[in-house]
C-alpha cells in the first residue's frame, strides 16, 4: 500500500518515519506546501517521496494521515474520502461536533476508512490500567485524574484544551467505556491575548458515577504527563515521562471509622501496603497506531480509535467551550448530533 502524511511539521515527520518501519507500506509519500519540510523530509528519509499538493498524488494512495493544523482537518479528510481514500486524522478530528459528524457520516457511506489519532489507546500502559479496572484489582473506581503541562508549544488556532485535552478525554473514554454526561471547564489567558493557555477540565460519567479531572497548561514551569486512577482498594498512576516503571499499583487507601469507635480518634484510618509495577510490553504507540491504521486499510475492518471516538472527544470540547464562555456545566446532548446514536468510543486491544 501507499500512504502519504499530509503536512510534515513536528508530528508529521514522525509518521514518515514510522510508517517506513511498517511492512505492509510500500511507497511514504510526504506531502506539504512548505519547500523547506520536503527537503528535510528527502534528507532525512531518503526513500520518501515527495509532493507540494494533496491534489498530484491523492488518486495514487490508498490512504493519507492529516497531520496539519485542526481548522484544516476536515477540507483534507473530506477530499480523500471522497476520492474513497482511506484517513487516519490527528487529534482533534475537527474543531466542532458537526463537522466532525459529517465526517464520519462521509466515510460511513462510502466505506472508507476514518480513524483519529488518539495515539494513547494504543499505548501499553493505558491498556495495563484498563486491565487493572476489567480485573477490579483497584476495587470500585472513585475518579480519575489527569496533569499535561509543560512551558509551551503554543499554538495559533487552537487553545490549550483542544491542544492537549484530547489526549486525556479519549484516555478516560477507553477507560471507562464511555461518553461523560456532563462537562464543566475552567480556564485563563496568561501569556496569549485570545486562546486559554491553562485549563481545568471536569467530565461526569454518570452510568459509573466517576468523576474525571483534567488539568492542561502551556505555562508550567515542570513537564508533567500524569494519569491516576483511585480505587477503593488501590490507586495506579501511570507516569508518561518515565523510563521505567511507567505503572505503578499503590496498596494505599483509606477506611472511615464507625459510628462505634473513638470520637476523639483520626476520623479516618489510613492504609499504606506494597508498590509494585507491572511489566509492559512497550512499543511506540505512533507505531502500533500506524500499524493499525495500515491493517485496516488491508482488511477494511474498523480502527480502534474510530471516527465515532473523534467525534466523541469533539463533542466534550465543544461543551468545554461553551462552558468556558458560559460559566456554566453544559450536557454533552447539548452539542451531540443524536444522544442515541450509540456511537462506541472505547475499542478493544
Amino acid at each position: 500500500m501507499d500512504v502519504g502524511v499530509v503536512g510534515c511539521g513536528y508530528w508529521g515527520s514522525k509518521h514518515l518515519r514510522v510508517l517506513q518501519a511498517i511492512p505492509e507500506i510500500g511507497t511514504v509519500v510526504a506531502i506539504d506546501a512548505r519547500e523547506e519540510r520536503l527537503r528535510e523530509a528527502k534528507r532525512s528519509l531518503p526513500g520518501v517521496t515527495c509532493f507540494e499538493s494533496l491534489d498530484e498524488v491523492l488518486e495514487d494512495l490508498d490512504g493519507i494521515i492529516v497531520a496539519t493544523p485542526p481548522r484544516t482537518h476536515v477540507q483534507i479528510a473530506t477530499q480523500a474520502i471522497e476520492a474513497g481514500v482511506g484517513v487516519l486524522v490527528e487529534k482533534p478530528l475537527a474543531t466542532t461536533a458537526s463537522d466532525a459528524w459529517d465526517l464520519v457520516e462521509a466515510a460511513d457511506a462510502r466505506g472508507v476508512t476514518l480513524m483519529v489519532g488518539h495515539t494513547f489507546e494504543h499505548n501499553a500502559a493505558v491498556w495495563k490500567l484498563r486491565e487493572l479496572l476489567d480485573t477490579n484489582e483497584l476495587g470500585r473506581l472513585l475518579y480519575v485524574d489527569s496533569a499535561r503541562l509543560n512551558l509551551g508549544l503554543y499554538q495559533t488556532d487552537v487553545n490549550v484544551l483542544w491542544d492537549l485535552a484530547p489526549h486525556d478525554i479519549s484516555i478516560f473514554n477507553y477507560l471507562l467505556r464511555a461518553k461523560p454526561t456532563r462537562v464543566q471547564a475552567w480556564g485563563s489567558r496568561h501569556a496569549h491575548p485570545f486562546l486559554e493557555d491553562v485549563a481545568y477540565l471536569r467530565l461526569f460519567y454518570e452510568e459509573s458515577g466517576v468523576t474525571a479531572n483534567v488539568h492542561v497548561s502551556w505555562l508550567d514551569p515542570c513537564k508533567v504527563r500524569r494519569v491516576t486512577l483511585v480505587g477503593s482498594d488501590k490507586m495506579a498512576v501511570y507516569n508518561d515521562l518515565a523510563s521505567e516503571e511507567r505503572v505503578r499499583v499503590y496498596d494505599k487507601g483509606v477506611v472511615a471509622l464507625s459510628e462505634d469507635d473513638n470520637l476523639q480518634a483520626m476520623p479516618m484510618s489510613y492504609r499504606y501496603g506494597e508498590i509494585r509495577s507491572p511489566y509492559l510490553h512497550f512499543e511506540e504507540p505512533l507505531f502500533v497506531q500506524d500499524q493499525h491504521f495500515a491493517g485496516c486499510l488491508l482488511d477494511h475492518s474498523r480502527p480502534r480509535t474510530s471516527g465515532d471516538a473523534g467525534l466523541a472527544v469533539v463533542e466534550v470540547l465543544e461543551c468545554a467551550d461553551i462552558s468556558l464562555r458560559e460559566e456554566r456545566p453544559v450536557e454533552l446532548a447539548e452539542v451531540s448530533e443524536s444522544s442515541s446514536s450509540g456511537l462506541v468510543v472505547a475499542g478493544s486491544r
